[in-house]
C-alpha cells in the first residue's frame, strides 16, 4: 500500500512535469516527498560501491531507498507517456480551462509553502521578491532555437531535471525556452528511444549532482530557501494567466503557426479582442477543482 500511494505520488508529479509552467517539485513538496527523494538520490554515490562490496545488492537497494524510488519513477513515466497527448491536446482544444485548472495550482501551492515557514524577517521577504523576479524574468523570455542534437538534448535533461525537482520552476518551461520541448514531448509520444535514452542520462546526471545542493540548502537554511522557491512559484503566474492576446506567431517543426509573443489580458478583453467566449465561470471552476485537488493531496501527506 506505501508503495502504491508513491506511485500515484509520482503520477502527480509526472502529469505535472509534461505541462510548462507547472513544477514536478512543486508536486513532491506539497505531499510530503521531497526530503524522502532528494535524502534517496543523495545515497546515489561513489561510497555505494562499499555498500554493495558488504551489503551486496540487496543492501544497497535497501540503502538508496530503492523500493521508493523505483514506485515514484513508475509512477512518473506513466504518466509522461500517458498524459503526453492528452494534454497536448487539451492545451490546444481548451487552453482557458486547462490553463485555469494549473492556476489554481500554483496559487494553493504558494500558501502551502509558506505555512512551511516559521516566520517572516525583511531578509526572507526579500528572497520572496527576489524569487517572484527571477522567475518573471525567466517567463518573458523568448524561446531560443537550439538544435536537436543528442549533445544538446542531453544537457537540456540535465538543466530541465533541475528544475523538475525544484519547487517552483518547470522543467518543461525550461526546454521551451531552450526549443527543445516540442522534441522530447514527440519523442514521449511517439517513443522514439534514441532521443528518450539521451535525455534521460543527462536527466540522470543533472538529478545526482543538484540534488546534493538542493537537499543541503533546505538541511541548513530551510525557511530562507523554501521562501525563495516559493517566490519563483509565484513569479510563474503570469506565464499561466489563461487569458492572452497573441502579438506575433511563428512556424512549428510540423509547419504550423503557433504563438510566439503573447500578452496577458482580462477575461472581459479576451472576448473583445478574440470574438471568442472567457469561460470564466469554467475557469473559475477548474481553478477551484485544482485547489480542492491540493489540498486532498496536502491532507494525504499529512496523514503519511
Amino acid at each position: 500500500m506505501k508503495y502504491l500511494l508513491t506511485y500515484l505520488k509520482g503520477m502527480a508529479m509526472g502529469a505535472a512535469d509534461v505541462v510548462p509552467g507547472v513544477s514536478g517539485g512543486t508536486i513532491a513538496f506539497i505531499t510530503g516527498i521531497l526530503d524522502t527523494l532528494l535524502d534517496s538520490v543523495k545515497r546515489i554515490n561513489p561510497s555505494l560501491w562499499g555498500v554493495i562490496k558488504s551489503q551486496g545488492i540487496k543492501g544497497a537497494f535497501a540503502h538508496i531507498n530503492g523500493g521508493f524510488l523505483v514506485s515514484l519513477l513508475a509512477g512518473i513515466l506513466t504518466s509522461i507517456f500517458t498524459f503526453a497527448k492528452l494534454i497536448s491536446w487539451l492545451l490546444v482544444t481548451h487552453p482557458i480551462p486547462i490553463w485555469s485548472f494549473f492556476f489554481g495550482l500554483i496559487i494553493i501551492s504558494v500558501v502551502h509553502m509558506l505555512k512551511q515557514v516559521s516566520g517572516f524577517t525583511v531578509a526572507r521577504l526579500g528572497l520572496f521578491a527576489l524569487g517572484v523576479l527571477v522567475a518573471w524574468a525567466i517567463t518573458v523570455l523568448n524561446p531560443v532555437s537550439v538544435e536537436a542534437s543528442y549533445i544538446n538534448i542531453f544537457f537540456g535533461g540535465a538543466i530541465a531535471i533541475c528544475a523538475m525537482v525544484l519547487p517552483g520552476i518547470s522543467g518543461s518551461f525550461i526546454l521551451l525556452l531552450l526549443g527543445l520541448y516540442p522534441v522530447v514531448l514527440a519523442a514521449a509520444k511517439n517513443i522514439q528511444l534514441d532521443i528518450l535514452a539521451c535525455f534521460a542520462l543527462g536527466a540522470v546526471m543533472g538529478l545526482l549532482t543538484f540534488s546534493h545542493l538542493l537537499s543541503a540548502l533546505l538541511r541548513r537554511y530551510h525557511d530562507a530557501t523554501i521562501v525563495f522557491l516559493t517566490g519563483l512559484m509565484l513569479g510563474t503566474l503570469g506565464k499561466i494567466w489563461p487569458w492572452k492576446e497573441t502579438l506575433t506567431w511563428r512556424t512549428n517543426s510540423h509547419g504550423e503557426q503557433v504563438p510566439l509573443l503573447e500578452q496577458n489580458i482580462s477575461p472581459l478583453n479576451f472576448e473583445q479582442v478574440t470574438g471568442q467566449p472567457s469561460q470564466l465561470v469554467f475557469a473559475i471552476v477548474c481553478m477551484l477543482a485544482a485547489i480542492a485537488l491540493v489540498w486532498g493531496l496536502e491532507k494525504v501527506g499529512q496523514r503519511d
